[in-house]
């Protein structure tokens, strides 16, 4: 099914979420000098305007980036840092037009030897992330099958791999796809880094995500949950969740503050849950 297109749902609580885990986990893995592989299953656009029809009709933003934008100067760590980088991409740097996907917050940090894989399958969606400007020369854009091309794409050449997958999940087998999917990554490259974001609905469906991939017995998986409110008699997306597959030393501690932070930000009925999902194996 090829019907999702994330522009309706850019900059939401959700992508902070996400892509404040993304630039936090790039910003520690560029530390170390060796090369790295970045793998991004479900590219999209790559950038959002905020005025466009799609991203402007449901106008999601509003309550996701943009009380963090317009609080940006009271923030200090994590969160202060994500926006100092959010600033860069605006056409003014005080006034929010534009939000980036993924593949901009990935490409925005890479060095001469690194090199970034872009897959998207929908034909649109496809089309605009051809023609986005990122600031790499490394970087390859294909129309394929995220989870199936990942696969076929480990071991990668590079010492280390980092990888995000983030599908829509509008189909319910994207769930046991995705553990399936990282359980085949680690018998290739057990020291690989995966990000894996999923949606946190009133029916429970993520639960046969975490349920298949504790069935492949991977370990040292990290894993995040923010809420905006009580689930009950809700049918949307009332929350967002992340794994981390092989976080680099105390990192989840750093995002941990930051999510608690950005709940707080959010209101009293936003919450922010953390724990070691899966420990390392003794």
């Amino acid at each position: 099914m090829l019907s999702y297109q994330h522009a309706w749902h850019a900059g939401n609580f959700a992508d902070v979420h996400k892509h404040l885990a993304q630039f936090a986990l790039i910003e520690r893995l560029m530390e170390k000098s060796s090369a790295l592989s970045l793998i991004d299953t479900h590219a999209g656009r790559g950038h959002y305007p905020l005025q466009a029809p799609e991203t402007a009709r449901l106008g999601e933003y509003r309550d996701g980036v943009l009380p963090l934008w317009q609080a940006r100067a009271q923030q200090e760590g994590l969160l202060g840092c994500w926006c100092d980088a959010l600033s860069t991409l605006q056409e003014h740097s005080d006034t929010l037009s534009r939000y980036p996907g993924s593949p901009w917050w990935f490409a925005r940090a890479m060095r001469a030897n690194d090199r970034l894989t872009l897959y998207e399958l929908h034909p649109g969606e496809h089309r605009h992330l051809e023609d986005a400007v990122l600031e790499t020369p490394h970087v390859r854009r294909l129309k394929r099958d995220g989870l199936d091309a990942l696969v076929h794409q480990v071991p990668v050449r590079t010492p280390r791999l980092c990888v995000l997958i983030d599908p829509s999940y509008e189909v319910k087998e994207d769930y046991e796809a995705v553990a399936s999917t990282l359980a085949q990554v680690v018998r290739q490259m057990r020291h690989a880094i995966v990000l894996i974001w999923y949606p946190l609905l009133a029916d429970g469906r993520h639960q046969r995500l975490l349920d298949a991939i504790r069935s492949h017995g991977i370990a040292k998986v990290w894993r995040s949950e923010l809420t905006r409110h009580d689930p009950a008699g809700e049918r949307g997306l009332y929350g967002s969740g992340l794994l981390l597959l092989n976080p680099p030393w105390q990192l989840e501690t750093q995002l941990d503050d930051a999510f608690s932070a950005l709940a707080t930000l959010y209101g009293n009925e936003a919450a922010h849950v953390s724990d070691w999902w899966m420990p390392e194996k003794p």
